[in-house]
C-alpha cells in the first residue's frame, strides 16, 4: 500500500472557494516527514525495479480500474477544493484513467537500441529506472496531471514521493488510497503539506528524478537545487500565451475559441489564452462577440449544473489578477466586461475583456492565471507573430485564421512548445512538447516522457575464454 506521511505539529486549512468552508487540514510538512517518505522509497525501490514490466503495467491497469469505480467520488471532492465545475472535474479523472492506461500498455513496449559490435559480442542500450522520484503537482487540474507522471514513473519502475498542492490536497490523498491496494508498500508515498513539506523534498540527496508542473519562480528553485546535485529535472512551468485572431476568420466563431481559452477553469490552465493579438480587419467584430461571450457565460456554484465557470482556488490568486486589471486600466487599457469583484462569499472574478492593452502591461508580460481576455489590434499577420513572440515564455500558441500559408508560417516562427491552429483545445494523444524559455524543460507528455523518467546503460556482454 501507499503512505502518508504526517509528522508534523502545524496544519493547513483546506477551503472550498466557493463557499470559504473550511473541509478538513492536513499537515503542514517538514524535514523530517519529507525524509522519512524517502527513506520508504528508497526502501521499495529495489523490489518494484525488479519486477517485470508487464507486471508493474498490471498493477497500473487495475488502479486505472479501481479509479474509475471512484470517479464521481474523487471528481466531487476535486471540485470542492479547487472550485473547477463538476463535469470539468469529471474530465480530469477521467483523463488521468485514459494516461494510466495509455503508460500501462507502452511502458513494456519502452525500447532500447541495439548496437553493432563484434560478432561475438552483444551490444545493447537498455532504460532503466532512475530510482525515487519527487512528483510535485499543482492545484488547478491536480488528478489529471498526477494521473499521467504517476504511470510514466511507476511502469518504468521508479518509487515515488507524490506532494500535491496544499490548495488541493484531498483528491490527491483519495486518488492515492484508491490505487494503493493495487502497489506493493511504499512504492508510491504521499506526503502532504506546503514548501515545507516540498523544499526539504527536492533537496533530498536520496531523491534521484523531480518532476513538477507549477510556477515559473518555484520551478527555477527546484532547477537550481537539482543542479548542485546533479538531479534531473523535468519542469512544466507558467505561460503568456498568445491567441492570434488574422484577417478573415469568423468573428463568433474565433471570439468564441477565444473565451473557451481565456475563461476555462476561471482562467487556471497553463495553457489558458493570456495574450489576444486581433487583427484589425476583423477586431470591432470579433471584440464586440468576445463581449457577448464573456456576459453569458455561466458563473456560479460548481457543483451545480450547467455552471461553466466557478470561483478563482483562492483569494490570493483573486488578488493578483485584481493587480493585473487595475494596472492595466491605470496605463489606458478598458474594461468592457467584468473587471470588477463581487460582493458575497466565495472567491469569485467575473469573466474580463480588456481592450486598449499595450505590451508594457502586467497583464500582458506577466501570467496572469485568471479570467482575463487582453485584446490588442494589430495592423498585419507578421506584427502578430513578432509580439506573440515578445515574451520570456513559450508554452503554447494559437493561431485562428483561414490562410494555409499563414498557418506554416505560425507553426514554423511560433516560439512555443505546442502550436495550435484553428482550435485552441486541439490535439492528438500521445503528444509529447518541450517548452521554451521559462515555461520549462523536458518531455511532460507522450512516450517521450519515459524517456525522462529512465536512464540509458550501455552494455556489453562477449563471452569468456574457453566458453
Amino acid at each position: 500500500m501507499a503512505t502518508t506521511t504526517t509528522e508534523t505539529t502545524d496544519t493547513i486549512d483546506v477551503v472550498d472557494p466557493a463557499t470559504g468552508e473550511r473541509l478538513g487540514a492536513i499537515p503542514a510538512g517538514s524535514p523530517e516527514a519529507a525524509g522519512a517518505a524517502v527513506a520508504r522509497a528508497r526502501r521499495a525501490f529495489p523490489a518494484w525495479a525488479r519486477t517485470p514490466a508487464a507486471e508493474r503495467a498490471g498493477a497500473l491497469k487495475a488502479a486505472a480500474q479501481r479509479l474509475r469505480e471512484h470517479l464521481d467520488e474523487i471528481a466531487e471532492l476535486a471540485t470542492r477544493e479547487g472550485g473547477k465545475p463538476l463535469h470539468q472535474s469529471r474530465g480530469g479523472v477521467e483523463a488521468a484513467i485514459g494516461a494510466i492506461e495509455q503508460y500501462a500498455e507502452l511502458g513494456p513496449l519502452h525500447r532500447g537500441r541495439t548496437l553493432h559490435g563484434a560478432p561475438e559480442a552483444t551490444d545493447v542500450m537498455r532504460p532503466e529506472p532512475r530510482g525515487v522520484a519527487a512528483l510535485l503537482v499543482p492545484w488547478n487540474d491536480p488528478i489529471a496531471i498526477a494521473g499521467q507522471n504517476l504511470a510514466a514513473l511507476l511502469v518504468t519502475g521508479n518509487t515515488v514521493v507524490f506532494k500535491p498542492s496544499e490548495k488541493t490536497p484531498l483528491s490527491a490523498q483519495r486518488l492515492v488510497e484508491v490505487v494503493a491496494p493495487e502497489l506493493p508498500d511504499d512504492v508510491l508515498v504521499l506526503l502532504l503539506g506546503d514548501a515545507r513539506a516540498g523544499r526539504p523534498l527536492v533537496a533530498h540527496p536520496d531523491v534521484d528524478l523531480v518532476l513538477h508542473t507549477g510556477s515559473v519562480r518555484t520551478g527555477m528553485e527546484i532547477a537550481e537545487v537539482c543542479a548542485r546535485q546533479l538531479c534531473k529535472a523535468v519542469l512544466e512551468l507558467g505561460g503568456k500565451d498568445p491567441l492570434i485572431v488574422d484577417e478573415g476568420v469568423d468573428p463568433r466563431w474565433a471570439a468564441e475559441q477565444a473565451a473557451s481559452g481565456a475563461f476555462v477553469n476561471a482562467g487556471q490552465v497553463c495553457v489558458a489564452v493570456e495574450r489576444i493579438y486581433v487583427h484589425e480587419a476583423v477586431a470591432e467584430p470579433f471584440v464586440s462577440e468576445l463581449v457577448r461571450c464573456a456576459t453569458e457565460l455561466r458563473v456560479g456554484a460548481p457543483t451545480q449544473e450547467g455552471v461553466e465557470m466557478g470561483p478563482m482556488v483562492d483569494d490570493a490568486q483573486r488578488a493578483l489578477v485584481e493587480e493585473h486589471v487595475a494596472d492595466a486600466v491605470r496605463r489606458g487599457a478598458r474594461v468592457l466586461a467584468g473587471g470588477e469583484t463581487p460582493d458575497g462569499p466565495g472567491s469569485f472574478y467575473p469573466p474580463t475583456v480588456l481592450v486598449d492593452v499595450d505590451d508594457d502591461m502586467r497583464i500582458m508580460r506577466e501570467e496572469t492565471f485568471g479570467p482575463v481576455a487582453a485584446v490588442r489590434v494589430v495592423r498585419s499577420f507578421d506584427e502578430a507573430i513578432e509580439r506573440a513572440n515578445g515574451t520570456d515564455y513559450g508554452l503554447a500558441a494559437t493561431v485562428l485564421t483561414p490562410s494555409q500559408g499563414h498557418a506554416a508560417r505560425a507553426a514554423a516562427e511560433l516560439r512555443a512548445g505546442t502550436v495550435k491552429v484553428n482550435n485552441v483545445w486541439g490535439g492528438a494523444p500521445g503528444g509529447g512538447a518541450e517548452p521554451r524559455g521559462r515555461s520549462g524543460l523536458g518531455f511532460g507528455y507522450g512516450p517521450e516522457l519515459l524517456d525522462e523518467v529512465t536512464a540509458m546503460k550501455v552494455v556489453h556482454l562477449e563471452p569468456a575464454p574457453g566458453s
